[in-house]
């Protein structure tokens, strides 16, 4: 697993207090995650996510997961877990503009020690943000804890793809992302395990280089002005940040990032 040291939570914080999280909302829209609603429907069927259940989201950042659950499995209650206090006042706005705060609520908490209690969810969900998250170990535990026996976790993350990553290209990777470090499918399946988790899925969903071209496509083509607005017209930025997403379009294509998914039941 590559590491970057130098990125703490307080580093992934300022990037959703602040214009870089305003910008990856810009392009993925509320489902800041690769694939939108059809990654989450994919992650949903795989997991079985029934009617009338009881969720918990670790890393819910702005709750869509959550509105996603609630509106179309028809789950009973969600509660979110997230650290940084804008997108948890964002994500409230949104269920009550969409009518929706009765049955999800939010805790601003450390996803590796929530302080919810023991064996009472259904299933543990996440989409695309574990990535963010320094201690992987903790994280994954905390996430079976929390269901009861016969339970489920359910997520996706970008992880480390069939080719490997140089450590150059890693450590760039990892700095223009925020990310503390990068797992492997491998490397998810083994802490699962370990932890009390028997693997139901784990695999490449292939959806990242089509949606990396996307993003830029969208960027380049129609979004240009909308996101030098948001960093203050600062073109120098734009432009930097333009070739940090064009090395990950590289990265994805060749096979070294991927979004993995991952469906575990607890013994």
């Amino acid at each position: 697993m590559h590491t970057n040291g130098s990125i703490k939570l307080d580093n992934v914080q300022e990037v959703y207090s602040g214009p870089e999280g305003d910008l990856w909302e810009l392009v993925m829209g509320q489902q800041i995650h690769i694939g939108g609603l059809a990654s989450s429907m994919d992650l949903a069927e795989k997991a079985g996510i029934s009617e009338d259940t009881k969720g918990i989201d670790l890393c819910c950042c702005n709750g869509a997961g959550m509105r996603f659950l609630v509106r179309f499995r028809k789950v009973a209650t969600m509660m979110g877990v997230d650290a940084t206090e804008k997108v948890i006042a964002h994500g409230k706005q949104l269920c009550e503009e969409e009518g929706l705060a009765a049955q999800i609520a939010f805790t601003l908490a450390d996803v590796t020690a929530s302080g919810l209690p023991d064996g009472e969810a259904d299933f543990v969900w996440g989409e695309d943000a574990w990535c963010y998250v320094v201690d992987k170990t903790k994280l994954v535990s905390e996430a079976l804890r929390l269901v009861k026996p016969g339970g489920t976790v359910a997520f996706t993350d970008w992880v480390e793809g069939d080719k490997p990553l140089r450590n150059a290209e890693a450590q760039r990777f990892l700095a223009f992302m925020k990310f503390p470090n990068l797992q492997t499918l491998g490397g998810y399946q083994e802490l699962l395990e370990s932890s009390g988790g028997e693997i139901l899925h784990a695999e490449d969903t292939g959806r990242f280089p089509a949606h990396v071209d996307l993003y830029l496509q969208m960027l380049n083509m129609q979004l240009t002005y909308d996101a030098l607005k948001i960093i203050g017209f600062d073109l120098e930025m734009m432009q930097a940040m333009g070739q940090e997403m064009m090395f990950m379009q590289e990265l994805a294509h060749a096979g070294k990032i991927a979004q993995g998914l991952f469906v575990a039941k607890k013994a």
